[in-house]
């Protein structure tokens, strides 16, 4: 699949978030994107967007090649977009290699302009009648990329590239292109791109990160460590790692953070990625955490990780760093935090239903609890059950049927009422939830004769004097249109 219409208005946002200027030259590519047609195909006319790549020696010099096709200018390697390329940058890493025989493993990222173009340059393509092509525009998207070794050989593609060249910066053959490489404070050696840590507990153990298994994305379905890619606006790697762990685990907080190594992996474009790894210090339980990225987190010992799917050298950097910092005590173990725990300071409230039906004449339903009842003896209540372990309809529907033989149908249920209410200072406070159901079928029968002697309509205005005060409260609410009053709350 070629790359989405989304990954390049990102891309064109982003650029333009820098280079606000630009928006009216680049204002058809941005309509464009919302036309039907593929923005990337060399068949998309009046202009379709190419891509090149800006690599860049340890001298500072930006690699150029003579295109035959260009009447041999001298150019960034670069071309159309193919239909396999996955996104623009890799579009551009495939022209470095084909063009000058330079693999992906040889470049990496630059930390100034990451994964975003640093130049959208607009510029006119002649007719070319041997190939069917009218006169065109192309919109040409350009990376750049530092050479990781001090050199590399170049094999040039036959027929296409005719001479490779390194010019210094302030001889970069485009001056678009030229101006914004010599504004940038571009360092001349690769750096580290991404930032990851190493969670340990100063005890022995390890926090590990299982990532999704997911097309795509890079070490898909293996343990890793959390961490992530420089973004433009980070002011430093540390700056990129707090980003990211906010993103993926905002519950946890390290201590202790600071730079252990500088590693190196591939990225899914097969480039070079410089990783400067941190270690910090961490003794929670993983479920409290937060994670909102991957699968789940686990803490492990050296010994477990050959057990684990990994990523590449994830095992060789733990052990490194355990040979290194030898346990500083036994930690006890971590206990999953209870579920039904609620935070500090929350107090549990009983949850109670209430039904609010009326008859065609608009009576409302209330029954006589028993004389022996636990509860509101000799008075008359609404139809009412708790809360068990399932939402408020369904007990609603479940205490109408066991106690009256009423049929409500879930789908015509309204929330008509809430009272807040405490009956003492030490009583567990109670959130009563009353419903009038608008589909409903049976005849009001006593099932729990121990609890409900009578069934009975009342007018809602003229309601008996020994009913439950929160009942009556409510009742005189919901004619009222209020859906909330308290009881027994001191202010």
């Amino acid at each position: 699949m070629p790359p989405s219409r989304l990954h390049i208005r990102e891309l064109v946002t982003a650029y333009l978030d820098r280079h606000p200027g630009e928006r009216h030259a680049l204002g058809p590519l941005l309509e464009g994107l919302d036309a039907s047609s593929d923005p990337t195909s060399r068949g998309t006319l009046p202009w379709h967007i190419t891509c090149s790549a800006v690599v860049i020696d340890h001298g500072g010099r930006v690699l150029h090649v003579r295109h035959n096709a260009s009447g041999g200018l001298l150019l960034a390697p670069g071309g159309h977009v193919e239909p396999d390329d996955a996104t623009l940058m890799a579009a551009a890493v495939r022209e470095v290699h084909e063009e000058t025989g330079i693999p992906p493993g040889l470049l990496c990222q630059s930390t100034v302009f990451c994964h975003e173009p640093a130049d959208i340059d607009v510029h006119p393509i002649d007719a070319r009648p041997a190939k069917g092509e009218p006169a065109h525009q192309h919109y040409d998207f350009r990376f750049v990329f530092h050479l990781v070794p001090a050199s590399a050989e170049t094999v040039l593609q036959a027929g296409e590239v005719s001479a490779a060249v390194w010019l210094p910066l302030d001889q970069v053959s485009s001056p678009t292109l030229r101006e914004k490489l010599l504004g940038a404070d571009l360092s001349t050696f690769p750096e580290p791109v991404n930032a990851s840590v190493i969670v340990h507990d100063n005890g022995g153990r390890y926090l590990v990160h299982l990532r999704d298994q997911l097309e795509g994305i890079w070490e898909p379905g293996v343990f890793a460590l959390l961490g992530g890619g420089r973004a433009p606006g980070d002011a430093s790697l540390k700056a990129t790692l707090l980003r990211e762990l906010a993103e993926e685990a905002p519950g946890m907080e390290l201590t202790g953070l600071e730079p252990y190594a500088v590693e190196e992996t591939t990225s899914v474009d097969g480039l070079s990625v410089p990783v400067q790894i941190f270690t910090g210090v961490w003794r929670g339980h993983p479920d409290t955490a937060g994670l909102r990225e991957g699968v789940l987190l686990h803490w492990c010992t050296p010994e477990m990780l050959d057990r684990l799917p990994q990523s590449p050298g994830l095992g060789d950097l733990i052990r490194r760093h355990a040979a290194q910092h030898p346990p500083a005590f036994t930690p006890p173990e971590v206990s999953r935090p209870p579920a039904d725990q609620p935070p500090a300071g929350t107090e549990l409230h009983v949850v109670g239903v209430h039904l609010y039906l009326q008859d065609a004449d608009g009576r409302v339903l209330l029954g006589l609890r028993h004389p022996d009842s636990a509860y509101a003896g000799n008075i008359y209540h609404a139809l009412a059950g708790h809360c068990e372990r399932e939402d408020a309809v369904s007990a609603l529907i479940r205490e109408a049927e066991e106690e009256a033989g009423l049929i409500l149908d879930p789908e015509g249920i309204e929330l008509v009422h809430v009272v807040h209410s405490q009956d003492s200072p030490t009583a567990r406070p109670r959130i009563q939830l009353f419903f009038r159901p608008w589909i409903w079928s049976g005849v009001p029968q006593v099932l729990e004769p121990d609890r409900c002697v009578e069934w009975r309509w009342f007018n809602p205005k003229e309601l008996p004097d020994n009913i439950v005060p929160y009942t009556r409260q409510a009742i005189e609410a919901i004619l009222d249109g209020r859906p909330y009053s308290d009881m027994g709350w001191t202010r």
